[in-house]
């Protein structure tokens, strides 16, 4: 790197972290985590220099990327884990392997963003559209969170309700989920570690759950081990694969792991300081989603083992799952049902808890808000919780029906993955907004491939939902205008961060001159 792209870069994060200073930031300085002075005898003036890799300050940086894995466990995943397992068996762990590279492409960008800037995607976001764009970037936004937030609350009253024998119906099981926000806020004044602390213990159980019902079940390795390494679709799994990449990449979740990154309190003044930070959070991010991948493994090959090819594999989802698996197996000294709805608690509780945080920066990036951290997250509770209730209460009677809501659901997030992977992708491309750590135009190629592929399949999956439902004139006409508005407005997007090459402006302004 040239010298004078360090000394500008230098003097661009300084004036950075003095604006940042005057903004209401993602956490405020006494709540950081500090890292300076983590194992070191004396801080270094070579600002470009990275210090030496130091366990203890791994240590110190773990954190925020095993927040951000709960997206990839939350019960909508399980589901699409287990009915994956269920229809298509072995056969799609290849697709749950790559689609959590694809996902930890995405969150080490967001990451990235967030340590180089000290600002997240929703603040970067507002002051790089105009309002019009911004605040439809944060209705959309805002849909996916309450759509995740339905499906993580719903999979906790299952929870509830499995653990209650019944007694609790599912509605009784939302509002008692609804209370983690009280929770969070009491965890969250302590400290941010010791919520870290709270899901690291969530995660765990998950771990142990799934584990013990996949010791019970003994899946087959050969078959599981060729399932990951050799790629096999057919026409009647494309549906699973389908909703296997759908769910783990999940638009909130691009947004908090670029705010979650700003827990820790690192000299963004000095360039080795910001890397370091990236090195370290690249780890532990590829720890974290390694771990949420053997989880993820779990759960679709006890299903794969269990039913596929059965009379009973496309009726099963996350209410009857548990019923099915204590059918089938029992559960000796404790029942393999209460086994899963420990899990699917634990799932439901974590990401709900990172829901509600993901809401905070949301809404306090886009709308600037100055709200203290208790009302941002009571409303952001609310926004959720409301429709929640009326699902509980208009589907609790019927298994099918909340299956149906769950792929509507998932249909209603794929909608809204664009809106948050091309602001990331513009931003993270433009050297006035990240200086030298910019990515380059091999990542660049590599992130816009994935970021297309994604969208692309989750573009087949909302018009396989919208042919089999949409019918007459009115109705599709209706479709079709929100579908160019929709399409209109990536375009947009992506128009905002394209860059043409010194010599295609120089040209053009020459022929302008001319003419």
């Amino acid at each position: 790197m040239p010298l004078h792209d360090e000394e500008e870069h230098h003097q661009l994060l300084a004036d950075r972290l003095l604006d940042s200073n005057e903004e209401e930031s993602a956490y405020d300085y006494s709540d950081k985590v500090h890292i300076i002075g983590v194992d070191e005898e004396h801080d270094d003036d070579d600002f470009t220099k990275t210090p030496p890799f130091s366990w203890k300050k791994l240590w110190a940086f773990t954190g925020p990327g095993f927040l951000m894995s709960i997206a990839f466990l939350d019960p909508g995943n399980l589901e699409g884990d287990l009915q994956a397992g269920a229809i298509a068996g072995y056969s799609l762990l290849w697709l749950l392997f790559w689609a959590t590279a694809m996902g930890l492409l995405v969150q080490l960008l967001a990451a990235r963003l967030g340590v180089a800037t000290s600002r997240h995607l929703a603040e970067l976001c507002r002051d790089e559209y105009p309002k019009w764009a911004r605040l439809l970037l944060w209705v959309m936004t805002e849909l996916a969170l309450i759509g995740a937030d339905i499906q993580e609350v719903i999979g906790s009253a299952i929870a509830i309700k499995i653990l209650s024998r019944g007694f609790l119906p599912l509605w009784s099981g939302v509002v008692i989920t609804a209370l983690d926000c009280f929770v969070f806020l009491f965890l969250e004044n302590y400290g941010v570690r010791k919520l870290e602390a709270l899901f690291a213990v969530l995660i765990a159980v998950m771990a142990v759950s799934f584990a013990w019902i996949f010791g019970e079940t003994k899946p087959n390795g050969v078959e599981l081990l060729v399932g990951v390494v050799v790629p096999k679709l057919s026409s009647k799994t494309i549906k699973q694969a389908v909703g296997i990449v759908g769910c783990v990449i999940m638009p909130h979740n691009v947004f908090l792991h670029s705010a979650l990154v700003q827990s820790r309190d690192i000299d963004n003044r000095k360039i080795g300081r910001v890397r370091e930070a990236l090195n370290y959070y690249s780890i532990e991010s590829t720890i974290a989603l390694a771990i949420s991948f053997m989880i993820n493994l779990f759960v679709t090959t006890v299903f794969a083992k269990s039913f596929y090819g059965s009379e009973i594999a496309n009726s099963i989802g996350l209410e009857n799952a548990g019923q099915y698996l204590q059918d089938k197996y029992g559960g000796g000294s404790f029942p393999i049902l209460y086994i899963w709805a420990i899990g699917l608690l634990a799932a439901g509780q974590s990401s709900t808890i990172t829901g509600t945080y993901a809401g905070q920066f949301i809404m306090g990036g886009f709308l600037h808000m100055r709200l203290k951290k208790w009302q941002r997250a009571l409303i952001t509770r609310s926004c959720a919780i409301v429709p929640t209730l009326i699902v509980a209460l208009a589907f609790d009677t019927s298994e099918k029906s909340l299956d149906v809501l769950n792929e509507w659901l998932n249909v209603l997030q794929c909608v809204q993955i664009p809106f948050a992977l091309i602001p990331l992708l513009c931003l993270v491309s433009r050297e006035e907004i990240m200086g030298v750590f910019k990515i380059g135009s091999t990542m660049k190629v590599i992130s816009w491939l994935v970021a297309v592929l994604v969208m692309l399949i989750n573009g087949y999956l909302l018009m396989d939902s919208l042919s089999s439902a949409v019918s007459g004139m009115l109705f599709t006409s209706v479709v079709v205008a929100f579908t160019g508005a929709y399409i209109a407005f990536i375009v947009y997007l992506i128009s905002r961060g394209v860059t043409f090459p010194n010599w295609f402006v120089k040209n053009k302004s020459s022929s302008s001159i001319d003419n």
